[in-house]
């Protein structure tokens, strides 16, 4: 294998995948590659993908590597940190095999992933599942103690202009399959025209879906400059104890927004005001709601997520993989019959009236002229 393309160089994923070109080599740091960034540098039509860190995970079967392989990009794992320090972006580099080369010159090597040995890779760690779920739930037990105040007023929801009484609210993350998800559901946007939340991300894939985000709330390290200025309410998530890391950036953007401060996570508490202020009915896609999710963010727990799902449950219906339930459904004979179904009054209403009958003898004696039967 050879191959030779500019280099984009990142150690946070989501921010490279904005700056990536078709056909460029994406170089990133990204142990446990998880399913959404896989998707993410899938789409942008990686030409090869060098990942500093070990891609595929020794604890839980993370999908993010078989995705890359399926789809027949190069994927050059463990490739070590001098990588980072010795590619500049927009450098053309080449990768020989798995050795990575600049001005033809090797400066550093890793394993080139093979489809079947990541199915492998996967196969041993779902083995090992049984203790990891003990221990994820165990967490999520312990760590639900510390957070019970997040669904117990002890971290009030703060006023906010957006009105959610007897509407209903859709709350959109960028998490697994949600551009499918969201596709699906678009016909009832357009119809029901919910209140559209998008936590961090998601307010991006509203926009790209040609709606306008009524809230965007998170901790806004991956929404963009755009998106921001759209005219939506904006919610900071901040930490429990008041600080607001993300507030320094609405402030350089001189936009107006209001802080959460509370634990868990942002789409809980997007949850939470929609529940609040009275939503009728709260969807949510792409949204994290079972261990796999909360591993592939690096998360040994979801209590927050678990507590609030238990408070809103009653009102939430969660949209993720719902494109499923439609894929690949109509087919020719389902066509068919919905043609013969409809052609069936058409036929019945010609035979039974009078003038219909005439104008079809008319019809049959032109025809019969016509090829002079």
């Amino acid at each position: 294998m050879h191959i030779k393309g500019i280099a984009r160089v990142d150690k946070k994923t989501k921010n490279l995948v904005k700056r990536m070109q078709p056909g460029e080599i994406a170089i990133i740091d990204h142990a446990d590659l998880d399913e959404v960034a896989a998707n993410s540098l899938v789409e942008k039509k990686a030409k090869a993908i060098i990942n500093v860190a070990h891609s595929i995970s020794e604890e839980y079967p993370n999908p993010g590597p078989l995705r890359i392989t399926k789809a027949g990009i190069p994927l050059i794992d463990s490739a070590g940190e001098l990588v980072m320090k010795e590619i500049s972006e927009g450098q053309e580099i080449e990768i020989v095999n798995g050795a990575v080369l600049v001005q033809g010159k090797v400066i550093a090597s890793g394993k080139l992933l093979s489809q079947d040995y990541v199915k492998i890779k996967m196969d041993q760690a779902r083995d090992g599942m049984g203790n990891l779920l003990t221990d994820f739930v165990q967490n999520t037990l312990e760590y639900a103690k510390s957070e019970i105040g997040l669904i117990s007023e002890e971290y009030p929801v703060p006023a906010v202009k957006t009105t959610f009484k007897d509407k209903h609210a859709l709350i959109v993350v960028r998490g697994q399959n949600y551009k499918s998800d969201l596709m699906t559901i678009k016909s009832y946007v357009d119809e029901v025209k919910p209140i559209l939340i998008g936590v961090d991300g998601g307010a991006d894939a509203l926009m790209e879906f040609g709606f306008k985000p009524d809230m965007i709330v998170g901790d806004m390290d991956s929404v963009s400059d755009s998106t921001l200025r759209c005219g939506a309410e904006i919610v900071v998530h901040a930490y429990a104890d008041g600080r607001a890391p993300g507030m320094k950036r609405i402030e350089s953007l001189q936009l107006d927004a209001i802080t959460y401060p509370a634990p868990g996570t942002s789409e809980d508490i997007a949850m939470l005001m929609a529940y609040e202020y009275g939503a009728e009915l709260i969807v949510a896609v792409g949204t994290h709601s079972n261990m796999m999710d909360f591993l592939e963010k690096g998360r040994k727990g979801m209590a927050s997520t678990f507590l609030v799902r238990m408070k809103v449950g009653s009102i939430l219906v969660d949209a993720r993989g719902v494109n499923q339930l439609y894929r690949n459904r109509v087919k020719p004979r389902h066509v068919a019959q919905i043609l013969l179904a409809a052609l069936l009054p058409v036929t019945v209403i010609m035979l039974v009236s009078p003038s219909m009958r005439e104008t079809l003898r008319l019809l049959f004696m032109q025809v019969r002229l016509l090829f002079g039967i």
